[in-house]
């Protein structure tokens, strides 16, 4: 009875953690210091880069200097693309080369630890970057940049609205839809000469309209004084009739300041969705030239450079093993020249698939493939 009735501790329930082996936690840590400080160093130079170019707007158009902060604040995520993959080679650079000249990666190796092992952390940490980068840039800078150009106009014409594009084309990618206008009045709301082409099953075109005005009323575009032509599956017109109004849906669901601007013609202020749109509109209408090569490198980079994160570390690895006994010095400098290096192959790249000499989209993808193939090469060579 003593033993049925004595109070008997209740059983521990531990919960199962997750944790990271103790070498991956410690090369982690080894480059998050470096990362943070190269990821602060570029974004804070191309802040004071922006800043001093702005200054003179300050000193000679009186400009409020707060105003000024604001364009430059906002204009800072639009080196993001060239931060991250910076920051990550000259983390990988310093941490596994600090490691390398402490002895602690020849005592690793000599316990039987693979290359491939030790660089799996730092590759990981690679990839994270890669993602945080291209979410960034896909979803965080375009708005910003957006806003900074909006405050840039307001610096200069003292006005938040961007430049109206005169004769211009958008294309509903969901419809299908054609817009031409002819000319936007200056309440930017306003529109001249519109011409929208409703694509056929079977043929080019299956209606026209043709208004002599039209005005944005939320995300449609409200037609006066229509001409509505339709044509059968041979092209030819079977019926013309005059039409006081017809509302029809703006591309994308945009706005009207974003139908009529020139922010849909910047690249740094579009998503991949919006480039390729622009890109597939062009495409069908038969547009192709340095134009088109723009947007086919732009909408490239869109993945291309936040990748760049997952080569520079692979690039880095194996000459971190290499020279890192000889001090952070040269750590330093190796980021500096293997960055600089990039940059002068992405320009040249970009320029060879401007004018067409190569594909656009492989134009912007290698400078990763020339890096990514000489890091895994050294990377192969020093585990043998």
């Amino acid at each position: 009875m003593a033993t049925l009735t004595r109070r008997q501790p209740l059983p521990r329930i531990s919960a199962a953690t997750f944790r990271l082996p103790i070498l991956d936690s410690y090369m982690l840590g080894e480059m998050f210091g470096p990362f943070m400080f190269a990821f602060g160093a570029f974004l804070l130079f191309w802040a004071l880069n922006i800043f001093f170019l702005a200054a003179d707007y300050i000193i000679n158009q009186h400009a409020p200097f707060f105003l000024v902060l604001r364009f430059v604040i906002f204009r800072i995520p639009q080196a993001i693309p060239m931060a991250f993959p910076f920051g990550s080679l000259f983390a990988a650079l310093l941490a596994v080369g600090r490691v390398m000249g402490d002895n602690e990666i020849t005592a690793m190796r000599t316990a039987g630890i693979p290359v491939i092992r030790i660089a799996r952390a730092p590759l990981a940490f690679g990839v994270v970057m890669f993602l945080i980068c291209y979410a960034t840039n896909e979803w965080i800078a375009p708005p910003s940049v957006e806003l900074s150009t909006r405050t840039f106009y307001q610096i200069i014409y003292h006005t938040e609205s961007l430049p109206v594009e005169p004769q211009f084309f958008r294309k509903d990618q969901d419809t299908g839809n054609v817009f031409y206008v002819t000319q936007v009045a200056p309440d930017n709301k306003t529109m001249i000469g519109v011409q929208i082409f409703k694509p056929a099953r079977y043929g080019p075109w299956n209606e026209t309209l043709q208004a002599k005005r039209a005005t944005v009323n939320g995300t449609s575009l409200v037609l006066q004084d229509v001409i509505d032509t339709r044509f059968n599956n041979d092209g030819y017109m079977t019926s013309q009739q005059h039409v006081n109004d017809i509302s029809i849906g703006l591309p994308l669901g945009e706005t009207a300041s974003q139908f009529v601007s020139n922010v849909n013609n910047d690249p740094w202020t579009m998503s991949s969705k919006s480039l390729r749109v622009q890109v597939n509109a062009l495409q069908q209408q038969g547009i192709g030239g340095t134009a088109l090569g723009n947007l086919q490198i732009n909408l490239a980079n869109k993945l291309a450079w936040p990748f760049a994160c997952i080569i520079s570390i692979l690039l880095a690895l194996p000459l971190a093993l290499r020279f890192g006994k000889r001090g952070r010095t040269l750590g330093i400098a190796l980021a500096i020249i293997l960055f600089f290096v990039y940059y002068l192959m992405i320009s040249a790249a970009a320029a060879f698939g401007r004018n067409g000499a190569i594909n656009p989209f492989f134009a912007a993808w290698l400078p990763n493939i020339i890096m990514g193939s000489a890091g895994a090469l050294l990377l192969w060579m020093e585990e043998r």
